[in-house]
This record gives C-alpha cells, structure tokens and sequence, in this order.
C-alpha cells in the first residue's frame, strides 16, 4: 500500500559525492520520520541518516560532517547529499519511512528494496 522507490546511487571515486533519492507513494496520511540506513554483508544495519517532519535530524557517527539529509514534505521525498565518500561507505542503502497510511491507527515501517553504493578507485 506504501512503496518506497530510491534511486541516485551508482560507482564514485574516494572523495567524490553521490545524491540519493527516495520516493515514497500509495496511502498515506502522513509521514513522521524518513531516512536512510546501510548494511554490507555479514553486518547489522546501521543508521545513516533520518529526517522527521519538522525538521529534525540525526546522523550516523561515521558520516556527520560528510552528509546532508534533506526531505520535501511536499513530495513524501527524501535526499542524502553524500560527499567527501571513503571506500567504507561502500554498501547497500535503503530508504525508510515511518508511515500513517490512510485509514490505519498507528505508524508502520516501510522500507525500498535497497541501492548499491560503490566508493572505489
């Protein structure tokens, strides 16, 4: 009933910057948190980076200072301007959303299905 779709990611050099993006659509009422996680294999996901819907943000200890999570309530989109990208944050990054779908009584989790994000030389 909510999809997630991401997009953005792709191969960059060490140093060099990527912007991802993830939309998301279906029935909702409203949003509340929105971001982003990332998990290499054999690891725990781990926060990245989320954006309620008053503006408020929290990041990852390994990225503060490196990427910038946006978000346009207009839209149900949220952005993460990744720069200054170390080979370590090569990993799969998926996109959530805390969600009050249209006629439910309690937010829901929805997660997009994941994009690769390759930091190599």
């Amino acid at each position: 009933q909510v999809q997630l779709v991401e997009s953005g990611g792709g191969l960059v050099q060490p140093g060099g910057s990527l912007r991802l993006s993830c939309a998301a659509s279906g029935k909702i009422f409203s949003i509340n948190f929105m971001g982003w996680y990332r998990q290499a294999p054999g690891k725990p996901r781990e926060l990245v980076a989320d954006i309620g819907g008053g503006g408020s943000t929290n990041y990852g200890s390994d990225v503060t200072g490196r990427f910038i999570i946006s978000r346009d309530t207009a839209t149900n989109t949220v952005y993460l301007q990744m720069t200054s990208l170390k080979p370590d944050d090569t990993d799969v990054y998926y996109c959530y959303a805390d969600v009050m779908g249209v006629g439910d009584r309690w937010l829901k989790d929805y997660w997009g299905q994941g994009i690769q994000d390759t930091v190599s030389s």
